[in-house]
């Protein structure tokens, strides 16, 4: 992986993780986050086992980062303004993690569900781990 790519593991059935994916591939400039769903083969490769079923999970420079912090993480990697997001770091993360979870709990409730993965237009396909 190089120096400064970043990967984003998302739950690919999730109408919510799949706006976030939309959301962050039109603002990162630099083209650092390369995306696969968390039931992909590319994710357990990357995860070296079994991925976690309610997280989103950035894998950055060798460290793996879960739920609260990997959300404000890949808000820093964006263009401005939303690196101003990742001054919510000073908030314990314990707080922030409860938070993240109870929008994962309801998030297909409130978003909805897909039947399967989402597949990448051609155009951004480069972005898709296999």
């Amino acid at each position: 992986m190089p120096g400064d790519e970043r990967i984003v593991l998302f739950d690919g059935v999730c109408n919510l993780c799949n706006g976030l994916v939309q959301f962050v591939l039109k603002r990162d400039a630099r083209r650092r986050f390369r995306f696969a769903s968390l039931q992909s083969e590319a994710a357990r490769r990357a995860l070296q086992g079994e991925p976690p079923a309610e997280t989103i999970v950035l894998i950055e420079r060798g460290k793996t980062h879960l739920k609260s912090a990997a959300a404000l993480r890949i808000a820093r990697g964006l263009r401005f303004p939303w690196p101003l997001l990742y001054g919510l770091v000073v908030v314990p993360r314990p707080l922030r993690d409860m938070i993240y979870d109870w929008v994962a709990r309801h998030r297909y409730a409130w978003f909805g569900k897909r039947e399967s993965c989402m597949l990448p237009s051609p155009q951004m396909r480069g972005r898709f781990l296999d």
